[in-house]
């Protein structure tokens, strides 16, 4: 039988520490690095290449590394998963993308508490070492000039209100205007899923829920090869809602499926999602 302990922020950080899911997130970053439906977008809306950029959630670094191979050279990245961040780390090294005034900086933060490490402050050169060039731009600019949070890294957050939490202080990070990327499963996306989360509907009106989850459109599962993930699933008006809430203003959002055919290499990483693409008043 489940433990009845609701699954909490540090549930989902073991379990993006175990050996299985660190595995499981270094492939990718290796292999697959950015899907083409993220080039395309990260292209049409990040424009200026060097426009100090922060990336929430950064895990093994598939999307960070891609960002810097794209000449994105003025990057700023974070995780609250440490076992995760040393293979990204380890991945800049290998690729060069570490060392001289275009290094990634990489450094553990949990998104729902970023005022605690005062971000901009938070780099503070060591004696003797270089100033980020990426940390004074975005200083000078009032915030980062763009922020991504990419492969549902904000739905795996437990908690309406943390998630919220995690995007007010996205929003406080950045600079007027800012362009901010995430993507979301969406369990309207298809009638099979509708008709399951119909079925998940009635385990919760009857209380026969998996009795850890926090809130209806959570998902906690474990795939071989992959580890246990938990997954919050919205409907579009609830994050059309939490960005309202939080100061975004919802600028684009659509499926994955419109954008690109991915490789299968891609999508048997990944179901479809939805883009969304919100901007710091």
């Amino acid at each position: 039988m489940p433990s009845k302990r609701k699954i909490s922020g540090a549930t989902v950080c073991a379990d993006f520490n175990d050996l299985t899911a660190v595995m499981h997130y270094a492939r990718a970053a290796h292999q697959l690095g950015l899907w083409e439906s993220e080039r395309i977008l990260i292209e049409r809306f990040f424009t200026d290449k060097n426009a100090p950029l922060l990336e929430a959630g950064c895990g093994a670094g598939r999307v960070t590394l891609g960002l810097w191979g794209l000449g994105y050279h003025q990057l700023t990245a974070f995780d609250f998963a440490e076992e995760l961040l040393d293979q990204a780390r380890a991945l800049a090294a290998e690729r060069g993308a570490d060392t001289g005034p275009h290094a990634i900086r990489f450094f553990h933060a949990d998104a729902t508490r970023l005022s605690q490490s005062n971000l901009l402050g938070y780099f503070a050169p060591k004696a003797g070492a270089p100033k980020s060039k990426n940390v004074e731009r975005a200083a000078s600019l009032g915030g980062f000039a763009g922020a991504l949070f990419m492969f549902n890294g904000l739905m795996q957050i437990p908690g309406r209100e943390n998630r919220r939490a995690a995007l007010r202080e996205l929003h406080r990070v950045c600079a007027p205007g800012a362009p901010f990327l995430f993507t979301t499963h969406d369990r309207d996306s298809s009638s099979t899923e509708r008709a399951l989360w119909r079925l998940e509907r009635v385990r919760w009106e009857t209380g026969k829920q998996d009795p850890r989850l926090v809130e209806f459109g959570d998902r906690y599962f474990e795939e071989e090869g992959t580890g246990r993930t938990f997954m919050h699933l919205p409907n579009r008006a609830e994050i059309l809602e939490d960005l309202a809430a939080t100061g975004w203003t919802h600028e684009f959002d659509t499926m994955r499926s419109k954008l690109s055919r991915e490789s299968k290499p891609v999508r048997d990483f990944s179901d479809e999602c939805r883009f969304w693409l919100a901007r710091r008043a």
